[in-house]
Order: C-alpha cells, then sequence, then structure tokens
C-alpha cells in the first residue's frame, strides 16, 4: 500500500492542505475517522464503496465527503488508484457556491457539486496519465479552475484557528466573546464555511487530539482529564461515536 502526501502549489496553500496519491493493489475495508476538513477523492483506477448496516454502496470514481461527526466505513477493489484532495477548513467554499454543511455526514458524486462536463474532463485526464506529477498536475490545474474570487471571511478563519489552539477544548460563548460576535449569525456563518456547527467541530479537533496522546505512554484518565472531558463515561460515549471502539480496546491494538 501507498499512502503519499504531495504539498499544493502557491496558488492553492490558503485552501488546500495537501494532496495524497494512495494506491492498494490488496482488497480492503477499513475505517475513515472525522477530520476538520472536507475531501475529494478521484479513483484513476480501481473503485471505492462505502459499507453501512452492512450493505454495500458502490461511489463514483470521482466523490467528495463532508465533515462527519462519525466514522465511515470504505472498501476498496484491488489495484485501486486515488488522488485525494484535502481541503483547509475554509478551503471548500471558495470553489462551490454549495454551502460546507449541505454536504454533513454525506458522501456524494462529485459532479452533485461542480460541473458535470469539467468532472468528467479531469476523470479522462487521470485515467490516462501515468505519472504521480502529471495526475497532480491535471488536478491541480482544475482546481484553480474553479477557484471563485471572493473574500476569506476573517472572522472564522479566526475562530477555526481559535479552536485549534485550545486543542477543541473552549467553550462557544467563550469564542463568540473572543469574536464579539452572537452566537446566532456566527453559528450560520461557520456552519456555511466550515460545514458543520462550531461545537461539533470542537470536537472533531479534540477527538483528534485524543488520538495522538492514545499513542504516548499517558493513560486513558490523564488523556481523559487533559482534554477536558466532564468524567470518563463522557469521555468513552464520545470516543466510541467517533470510532465505533472504546479507547481502551482501540490502545490496545495501537
Amino acid at each position: 500500500m501507498r499512502f503519499e502526501k504531495i504539498i499544493p502549489t502557491d496558488q492553492l496553500k490558503p485552501y488546500i492542505k495537501y494532496f495524497v496519491v494512495s494506491e492498494n493493489e490488496l482488497e480492503n475495508e477499513y475505517k475513515v475517522f472525522p477530520s476538520s476538513g472536507l475531501v475529494i477523492g478521484f479513483q484513476y483506477k480501481g473503485q471505492l464503496a462505502t459499507i453501512s448496516k452492512n450493505t454495500e454502496s458502490k461511489l463514483t470514481s470521482a466523490g467528495i465527503t463532508g465533515i462527519s461527526d462519525s466514522y465511515k466505513i470504505f472498501k476498496n477493489s484491488a489495484c485501486i488508484g486515488t488522488i485525494l484532495i484535502y481541503f483547509t477548513e475554509t478551503g471548500f467554499t471558495h470553489f462551490a457556491s454549495h454551502p460546507a454543511n449541505e454536504l454533513f455526514n454525506l458522501s456524494l458524486s462529485l459532479d452533485d457539486v461542480f460541473d458535470r462536463n469539467t468532472v468528467t474532463e479531469v476523470e479522462e485526464k487521470l485515467t490516462i496519465a501515468t505519472t504521480d506529477k502529471h495526475r497532480i498536475k491535471i488536478v491541480e490545474q482544475y482546481l484553480i479552475s474553479q477557484l471563485n474570487d471572493i473574500q476569506t471571511d476573517k472572522l472564522i478563519v479566526e475562530a477555526v484557528k481559535l479552536i485549534h489552539q485550545t486543542n477543541g477544548a473552549i467553550r462557544i460563548k467563550e469564542l463568540n466573546d473572543k469574536l464579539s460576535i452572537s452566537q446566532s449569525p456566527f453559528e450560520k456563518r461557520f456552519r456555511k464555511i466550515v460545514g458543520t456547527t462550531a461545537k461539533k467541530f470542537a470536537s472533531i479537533v479534540r477527538f483528534n487530539t485524543v488520538l495522538t496522546h492514545l499513542n504516548t505512554s499517558k493513560s486513558l484518565t490523564e488523556i481523559c482529564y487533559e482534554n477536558n472531558f466532564f468524567d470518563q463515561a463522557h469521555f468513552i460515549k464520545d470516543f466510541k461515536q467517533f470510532t465505533g471502539n472504546t479507547p481502551e480496546n482501540f490502545k490496545r491494538f495501537l
């Protein structure tokens, strides 16, 4: 299996965290845990499916997955190759007219969001490309062609920054006070740009902080209280929603 990260060109850096070239010769079923940004995938060979309640649903070769508050199960065919595009938390809004929150908990065909003809054109080019460099260039050219000339919402960028600085532990009221904005208009702007509520986004950031701590020698009790959970029951409940497993069982297989 290959999973190689590639940094985007300077023009795309404010909106794209990185690209990934992912290849696997073997059929595989795997979990994807919630992340803080939307993801686009182009399969240039092979096929991907989602599994929910023991039902397998094949995905189109170009798709987009919104922010999720729970894990998703995917299954890839043998000999699959994918280009993944990981957006920054506020990046997606610069490419699409759809509010990001409309994609919450969904994995959709990319032509549900972008023009079908241009998506098909990218897929055709990727199929005949023979190198990673060429494939990334095709995807970058497509993204640049879709880039909208709109102003960045600096208040939401600052909100995302504050949430990350506290590893998701900041209270939303404190966030509103720091930004000098009332909750209702703030939530509307945040959901539209980021893809979920500030509270859920903060819980995703906190969860990903917990994941990094599980790789250390810290006890689960230490991790629980360092990440501002009220008690262990609350910690276990949240962790199980995000991973489908308890922290203890998860840590055991690391």
